[in-house]
């Protein structure tokens, strides 16, 4: 592995490379804060793709990128008078020092959760006006329910144990399933099956599940196992019944997990 001087000098390196960039090529001199910010999102799937699949050189590559973009940002922001790669860095340093006083002063804790909890009302103590003031409003829905509920948490908005959280899953389902069969508006309906939604997000966090690394997971065996059956298809699959299509998904199965 690379010494600490090392990782200085690679920084450096991007940095100046940033600069040279920002100055010498025409692409590069168009962007903007807001012209970045679609390729970051992508970036950023990107990276998640690779964790999911276990890529380390894939990792590796997408930190890259997503490196190429903190630079790129503070440099545009530099150019405007609001700041440079250093005023953000030490403003980083300086939140995390603020906020792990149990590292960087004399306050005990006992747990992991003790230290979301002391963390969360630091925050508050700095202004924020709520606890949920810091999930982004543009968070995916499924990642935002589990972001609240992991905040509200820590003042003790939680259920006690998981049998109470099924229980509240199951009651949702009811009332869902209600409303589908007494021809509730479209508006209710969909209100009930979000509120599903959200009490199995929950439901997840209580047995130790990420939802929406689950659902992703259940994304790519779908798919895998639809076009297998695309692929070993004797004629198109608009001419096939669904029994017919099935044979082939149970075939998938067995020879997808066994690969």
């Amino acid at each position: 592995m690379n010494s600490y001087q090392q990782k200085l000098d690679a920084f450096g390196r991007l940095l100046t490379i940033m600069d040279e960039l920002r100055e010498q090529c025409p692409w590069d001199r168009k962007q903007t804060l807001e012209s970045l910010r679609n390729l970051t999102i992508e970036e950023t799937y990107e990276l998640a793709d690779a964790i999911l699949a276990g890529d380390l050189p894939g990792i590796k590559e997408e930190i890259g990128d997503l490196m190429l973009h903190m630079t790129f940002y503070a440099r545009i922001a530099s150019e405007q008078g609001a700041f440079d790669i250093a005023d953000a860095l030490h403003a980083i340093c300086d939140k995390l020092i603020a906020r792990h006083p149990h590292i960087y002063g004399d306050v005990k804790v006992k747990d992991e959760e003790e230290v979301k909890q002391n963390w969360e009302q630091l925050k508050l103590k700095e202004g924020k006006k709520s606890l949920l003031a810091g999930v982004p409003a543009s968070l995916p829905a499924m990642v935002k329910a589990y972001r609240m509920q992991e905040k509200t948490k820590q003042v003790g908005f939680e259920w006690e144990n998981t049998e109470q959280v099924w229980a509240k899953v199951e009651e949702e389902l009811g009332e869902l399933h209600e409303n589908v069969r007494n021809g509730a508006s479209q508006k209710d309906i969909e209100e009930e099956f979000g509120d599903v939604l959200f009490s199995l997000v929950n439901y997840a966090r209580f047995i130790g599940v990420d939802p929406e690394t689950a659902l992703e997971r259940v994304n790519r065996k779908f798919k895998s196992r639809f076009e297998y059956i695309e692929a070993q298809a004797p004629k198109p699959l608009k001419e096939m019944t669904l029994a017919e299509m099935d044979v082939l998904w149970e075939e998938a199965k067995g020879r997808l997990t066994e690969s």
